[in-house]
C-alpha cells in the first residue's frame, strides 16, 4: 500500500505528535508497505529515515504525491493540507491527537470546519476523550511508546520517591504537587520529588519550594532524554502527572509504568486510558485528593506492588507493533 503521511509538525521538531507520527512511519515501513511523508517543518539537516520525507512542497507537488497514494494519512486535521485528500477524493485517515475545542469552551468557524471534514474521513483517537468531543463514529486505538528506550533495568535502586517529568508551564501542575508536598510534611511525611524538564515556570516553581520551606525534598534536574531518562525513572517508585488541562492522552504515563513506576494522575482528560490499571487518579485540580492518595501510598507500600503487577498487561496493547497493526488493519480495509 502506497501511504502518504501528513504532519505538519515533524523532526527536528520534538513533541507528541512528532513522536507518534515518526513511529507509526517507520512502522508502516517496516511492515512493507511504501510511505511518503509530507510536512511544514523545515530543517538544514539531510533526513536519514527509510521512507521519504518530502518538506514544504508546492501546490503541484502536494497534488502529485496525492495522486501517487493509494491513502491519505493524516496527524489531526490541518486545514491548509487536508483540501488535496479532498479534491482527488483519496481514501483518508486522521487520527485526532489533541482537542480541536478544548471541553467546556465555544466552538470557533475553524472547528466547526474540521468537524465537518471528519464526515469525509475515517477517524481515529487515541483516547475516549478526545473520540467523545468528535461528532462523526470514532475507532479508539491507544498511542504507543518507545520500548526500545523505556523498560525497566533490574539493577538500577529503585530508592527514590516521586518524579514528575514534562515541561515546566502552569498547565502541568506542577506547583500543584508542590503545596501537596507541603501538606504531606504537616502529616510527617516527607517524600522526595525529582522534577525533569525545563520551561518558563522553573524560577517560580523553586521559589515556592524555599517558600514551602521543601527545599531538602526537591531536586531539579532539568531536561533528561535516552537511557539517563529510562534510568532516573527506574530509580522512583511513583510518577506523579498532576496536570490542571485536561490531557489528551498522556505517553509519559506510559513512559513511567514501562520503567515500573506506579502513576499518579488526574482523571479529566485522556490521562486516565494512559495509566490504565497502572495507578490512580484524581480530579483535575484537587490538591486535597491528591495528597490524601500520596500519603496512603507512602504508607502503604504493598499498594504499589499491586499496580505494578498490572503493567506487562497494560503495556502490551501500548507497543509500536500492536499500535501499527492496529492503524493498518483500518487502513487496509478503506483502501480496498
Amino acid at each position: 500500500m502506497k501511504i502518504l503521511i501528513y504532519s505538519s509538525v515533524f523532526y527536528p521538531s520534538i513533541g507528541g505528535l512528532e513522536a507518534i507520527i515518526s513511529a507509526l512511519a517507520h512502522e508502516f515501513t517496516f511492515h512493507g508497505h511504501h510511505v511518503k511523508l509530507v510536512t511544514h517543518t523545515v530543517t538544514d539537516q539531510t533526513d536519514n529515515f527509510p521512507f521519504e520525507v518530502i518538506r514544504c512542497p508546492t501546490i503541484n507537488q502536494f497534488l502529485n504525491l496525492t495522486r501517487w497514494c493509494d491513502l491519505c494519512f493524516h496527524g489531526c486535521i490541518s486545514l491548509k493540507a487536508i483540501w488535496p485528500a479532498l479534491l482527488l477524493r483519496k481514501p483518508l485517515v486522521v487520527t485526532h491527537q489533541t482537542w480541536y475545542r478544548y471541553p467546556g469552551t465555544k466552538i470557533t468557524w475553524q472547528t466547526a470546519l474540521k468537524h465537518w471534514i471528519t464526515r469525509f474521513a475515517t477517524n481515529i483517537a487515541p483516547s475516549e476523550a478526545i473520540a467523545a468531543l468528535l461528532p462523526v463514529p470514532v475507532t479508539v486505538i491507544p498511542n504507543s511508546y518507545r520500548d526500545d528506550v523505556f523498560y525497566e533495568i533490574p539493577e538500577v535502586n529503585r530508592n527514590q520517591d516521586l518524579v514528575f517529568l514534562g515541561r515546566l508551564v502552569s498547565d502541568k501542575g506542577v506547583d500543584l504537587l508542590l503545596n501537596s508536598l507541603a501538606l504531606l510534611k504537616q502529616q510527617n511525611l516527607q517524600p522526595n520529588l525529582t522534577i525533569i524538564g525545563q520551561g518558563p515556570e522553573e524560577p517560580n516553581l523553586r521559589k515556592q519550594v524555599q517558600t514551602l520551606g521543601i527545599v531538602d525534598q526537591v531536586k531539579f534536574v532539568g531536561t533528561q532524554v535516552g537511557e539517563a531518562l529510562a534510568r532516573l525513572l527506574n530509580s522512583h517508585k511513583i510518577l506523579v502527572v498532576p496536570s490542571q488541562w485536561q490531557e489528551p492522552f498522556g505517553i509519559v504515563a506510559l513512559e513511567g509504568i514501562a520503567c515500573g513506576c506506579m502513576v499518579v494522575g488526574s482523571a479529566q482528560g485522556g490521562l486516565k486510558d494512559a495509566i490504565g490499571p497502572c495507578g490512580m487518579t484524581f480530579p483535575n485540580g484537587n490538591i486535597e485528593a491528591l495528597t490524601q492518595i500520596l500519603a496512603d501510598l507512602l504508607r502503604n507500600h504493598a499498594k504499589l506492588e499491586m499496580y505494578r503487577a498490572n503493567r506487562e498487561i497494560h503495556l502490551a496493547r501500548h507497543r509500536k507493533d500492536y499500535v501499527a497493526k492496529a492503524y493498518l488493519q483500518v487502513m487496509e480495509r478503506i483502501a480496498q
